[in-house]
């Protein structure tokens, strides 16, 4: 392979000198569902197989993608299923970082765009630079379905 090709397949990192490691979305999601079936097979006193698999992506599928892409966003881990563009967006991107934190935290709890902007509403945040870290966020652009997952 020619070496002057190696370093476009690296992710772009935030801090130059940290080594980056990439990791799978799909081979950790895996890692999850076998704990989540084990337990859930300890629990009921016999395999749950398919039936524990179907539960997890039913209700744990969105949270964990979510967590995984602001993790990437973050620029905290990078996740090779996700846009290597948008690894560390959040560092690069916006000045505000203790509006950003909490607009972040709302989101990793699960909260969606309406959510965040009642919030800021209610709490009398300017909803101006609130929809600029939304836009850019744009979390309904980016999610990803499990393969046991309905389209």
């Amino acid at each position: 392979m020619d070496s002057q090709l190696l370093p476009q397949l690296q992710p772009p990192s935030p801090y130059p000198d940290a080594p980056m490691t990439r990791h799978s979305i799909e081979r950790d999601s895996l890692d999850e569902i076998e704990r989540y079936k084990w337990i859930e097979s300890e629990r009921y006193g016999y395999d749950q197989g398919e039936t524990a698999i179907r539960r997890w992506v039913k209700h744990h599928w969105r949270g964990y993608l979510r967590a995984r892409w602001l993790e990437h966003l973050e620029g905290n881990r990078f996740w090779i299923e996700l846009d290597r563009g948008d690894f560390g967006l959040l560092r690069r991107y916006f000045c505000d970082k203790e509006l950003l934190h909490r607009v972040v935290d709302r989101l990793k709890s699960g909260q969606e765009n309406l959510d965040v902007l009642c919030w800021a509403e209610s709490n009398h945040i300017p909803t101006e630079p609130v929809v600029h870290i939304l836009v850019a966020l744009d979390i309904n652009a980016r999610r990803l379905l499990h393969r046991f997952e309905c389209g």
